[in-house]
């Protein structure tokens, strides 16, 4: 699976948040998530739907596959 298909800054952010991440700050028109463990922070730009790199680099700096991620929103 390449893609993980559109998705909204608020679903991203109720994926976030289901997987421990904490809303930290916001800055404009983004918003800053930390999760213990991580080495940086989680930022997302409040846009309609995000692009589908800021979601890959997320996840990669999360440490969930693409498949996990599909598995988890679609119950968000």
């Amino acid at each position: 699976m390449d893609k993980v298909g559109k998705v909204s800054w608020k679903r991203f952010e109720k994926f976030l948040l289901a997987i421990d991440c904490e809303f930290k700050s916001q800055e404009e028109s983004h918003r800053e998530y930390k999760k213990s463990g991580l080495l940086r922070p989680i930022i997302v730009p409040c846009d309609d739907e995000l692009p589908q790199f800021i979601i890959s680099n997320n996840l990669r700096t999360l440490g969930v596959s693409k498949e996990q991620f599909t598995d988890i929103i679609k119950d968000l």
